[in-house]
């Protein structure tokens, strides 16, 4: 741990760290709003990062955020919407006149105020759009999809000629410097604007001024065509650890670039829809989507499970007269029903990762399946073991008719559950993404479900086959 030198102490108040948010904060700032003590708000949000401001904006009522958004100077108010969530944004917008509105979203880059206009009524986006500054790049960014590169991507970055000097480069560094943040790379194109190369700020700094671009760029360029899906720009950016990924348009030409900050959000939403689709939710649940929208994300799913279990109910019924003339073998049910689950939900989860993740592609699937398959094998073998010696101490201290007979019986259906279980959840995901569906979509009460009335209907036919 790293050991700060002595510093004096009117020193130790600039080092600013992480703000501890908590509940009695928020509690003071609304309490504050209510009294329309402007002045105190303000100055508790002031040295507050935008993204611990919206934290605490979140938390708030929403005409309180209202307040907050109208009390803030244009620009800090311009960060603020920027890092808030997509449906809160476009709930607390609404209540602003155009002028307010156009000028907050003026003083954002062009991906961040595309994002915003596009959540935006159509009729007001129509109008604000003429009146921003960038309104032509915006225009072009709102002409992609969503979740693509075009999507992703910022208008704003540094392009210099192939035969810029260093000295020329520098110049052009300085004079866009207010417009691009985080200036990482230079991109370098050709008289028809096409990307050939690239220069970092180290190697263009380090570099003689008299020196040509084309003799210190790097020519080999990750780069990325407009309608390539954001989960494969994250993938390619982790891939070759890069900060920022050029963006081109079909002919080659550079139209945008992607940065970190922008893949990083991707990420997190990427893992968190994926967690909510293993848990059956519909992707995209916020905390601070209304009661309706929590609803209508969660209903679908609890229906789809209905149905699932309903039929494994029927499966259940089906078999009724084994259950009449062995009662012992309804004992057996929730153990195979929550093995199945079990069994299927691990090989799931791991393909779902390796396919988000790149690890594992669609082509892996007789060698990935074959390894399920193995692996399904021994444990399979294992945990029927453990159950038939379990059901043989048992039949020794109770009435039950031919426990060793009930435990191979018992012990070799689980085993084929679990071979069956983990080859469904491991084959699954492979061909939803084959077919160009979300692999996340095959966990949860899917795999769940199918496995459960897959694994009853096993254990009774064996049941029926060698136990009755």
């Amino acid at each position: 741990m790293e050991v700060l030198p002595n510093i004096p102490p009117e020193e130790k108040d600039r080092i600013v760290g992480p703000l501890e948010l908590d509940a009695d904060l928020v509690e003071d700032i609304s309490a504050l709003i209510d009294a329309d003590e402007r002045g105190m708000v303000l100055n508790i949000l002031a040295d507050l990062h935008p993204a611990d401001v919206a934290s605490i904006t979140t938390h708030l009522s929403k005409d309180e955020a209202q307040k907050v958004l109208e009390w803030l100077p244009i620009e800090t108010a311009a960060e603020l919407l920027a890092e808030l969530e997509d449906d809160f944004r476009s709930e607390l917008v609404n209540s602003f006149s155009q002028e307010r509105l156009t000028a907050m979203i003026d003083e954002l880059d062009t991906d961040d105020a595309a994002d915003i206009l596009a959540n935006l009524p159509s009729e007001v986006a129509e109008r604000i759009l003429p009146e921003l500054e960038d309104s032509d790049d915006v225009k072009e960014l709102l002409s992609y999809e969503e979740d693509t590169a075009g999507g992703l991507m910022a208008a704003e970055f540094i392009a210099v000629g192939i035969d810029f000097t260093v000295a020329d480069a520098t110049e052009e560094v300085r004079l866009h410097a207010d417009k691009v943040q985080d200036i990482f790379v230079l991109f370098v194109i050709d008289e028809n604007e096409q990307l050939v190369g690239t220069v970092n700020m180290k190697r263009l700094l380090l570099s003689p001024a008299k020196a040509r671009i084309k003799d210190i760029m790097k020519s080999e360029v990750v780069s990325v065509t407009t309608d390539v899906d954001q989960e494969e720009v994250a993938r390619i950016m982790e891939r070759y650890d890069l900060v920022t990924l050029p963006v081109i348009d079909f002919e080659g030409c550079l139209v945008g670039r992607i940065t970190i900050d922008d893949i990083v959000d991707v990420i997190r939403e990427e893992a968190e829809e994926d967690i909510q689709r293993m848990s059956g939710v519909a992707g995209g649940e916020e905390h601070t989507d209304s009661v309706l929208q929590i609803v209508r994300g969660r209903l679908p799913w609890l229906l789809a499970g209905l149905f699932g279990a309903t039929l494994a109910a029927v499966v259940i019924l089906f078999f009724h007269e084994s259950l009449a003339t062995a009662a012992i073998l309804a004992g057996f049910i929730p153990i195979v029903m929550a093995t199945a689950g079990n069994a299927g939900i691990q090989s799931s989860a791991i393909a779902v990762q390796g396919l988000a993740s790149g690890d594992i592609w669609a082509t892996d699937f007789k060698k990935r399946l074959a390894k399920e398959v193995y692996v399904a094998i021994v444990n399979g073998m294992a945990v029927a073991t453990f159950l038939g010696i379990a059901i043989i101490i048992y039949g020794q201290f109770s009435s039950v008719e031919n426990p060793l007979q009930l435990a191979y019986t018992a012990a070799l259906a689980l085993l084929f559950v679990i071979i069956l279980a983990t080859t469904v959840g491991a084959t699954i995901p492979l061909l939803l993404d084959k077919l160009g569906i979300d692999p996340a979509l095959a966990t949860g009460p899917f795999i769940t479900t199918s496995n459960d009335i897959l694994g009853i209907l096993i254990f009774f036919l064996l049941a029926n086959l060698l136990y009755l």
